[in-house]
């Protein structure tokens, strides 16, 4: 599923051979041109990757808060990344210091963010109710952490929460339910784009709004770089686009593509 949704033009069609022609013997007492038999076109598949296509320098990764900071500045998605409609939300920025936890009981509380976190910044988009929808809030999360190995930590404890809490409070009035979370590491179900990712979805559900609406999280690894994005549904919206409904889909796939895209121009080596 998470492949599915992150992996952009993964193959397409190439030029097969052109039609051989030519001359073969005729009958007794001399030749006579024909044309041979022709072929149908073979298409040319697109190579498989077999590696990232990405090489870090060291000499850029992030060692200090100040430099983590300006990274993730850099990378975190803002609404031009998610679409024409999409505005920033007031606050736009989540607070430095900010770190969510996901306690014993599986209501999401304010913890203190992890010596193993360099830094880590929120940037909240939206589009406002009009037109007979309602709100649809999105988000963006850049994390830088230490290490690639504290990264990949931060991968498997998003992907563990879903499993051991299918049922969320996020805040007061607001949850999720109903999550299923998978994850696929590079080359796996068609995933390209970094060198880990996961995707959760579910139910999302406001006491202030009828109804459930759909909730989807995806978030991806590049050496100690993740990045994640979610949607929370709302009325008038589904995740592919129909004739009476808007998608929320594409959006997201925008998002995560083009962060994933500033980190690697952020981390590789300069030609």
């Amino acid at each position: 599923m998470v492949g599915g949704l992150i992996a952009t033009g993964c193959s397409s069609g190439g030029e097969g051979e052109k039609p051989g022609g030519g001359e073969k013997p005729g009958g007794k007492g001399g030749t006579s041109a024909t044309a041979a038999p022709t072929k149908a076109p073979t298409a040319t598949p697109t190579p498989t990757p077999t590696a990232f296509d990405f090489t870090p320098d060291p000499k850029r990764a992030p060692k200090t808060e100040a430099e983590a900071r300006r990274l993730a500045l850099a990378v975190v998605a803002g609404p031009d990344a998610w679409g024409p409609e999409y505005v920033k939300r007031s606050p736009y920025l989540s607070d430095p210091e900010y770190w969510p936890v996901l306690d014993e009981t599986c209501s999401w509380e304010t913890g203190s963010r992890p010596s193993t976190v360099l830094y880590s910044v929120t940037a909240y988009s939206e589009i406002p109710a009009a037109g007979g929808k309602g709100n649809l809030r999105v988000a963006s999360t850049v994390t830088v952490h230490r290490t690639a190995t504290d990264a990949d930590w931060e991968m498997a404890s998003t992907l563990e929460e879903a499993l051991r809490c299918p049922d969320q409070q996020l805040r007061a009035g607001e949850r999720i339910s109903g999550l299923i979370s998978v994850g696929n590491s590079f080359g796996r179900d068609g995933m390209y784009t970094a060198e880990d990712s996961l995707g959760e979805r579910g139910f999302y559900e406001r006491d202030d709004v009828k109804g459930k609406q759909q909730y989807g999280w995806t978030q991806s690894r590049i050496g100690q770089v993740t990045v994640a994005v979610v949607v929370k549904g709302a009325a008038g919206y589904s995740e592919t686009a129909t004739a009476t409904t808007t998608g929320t889909i594409q959006p997201q796939v925008n998002a995560l593509v083009t962060m994933l895209n500033r980190v690697k121009k952020q981390l590789e080596v300069q030609s």
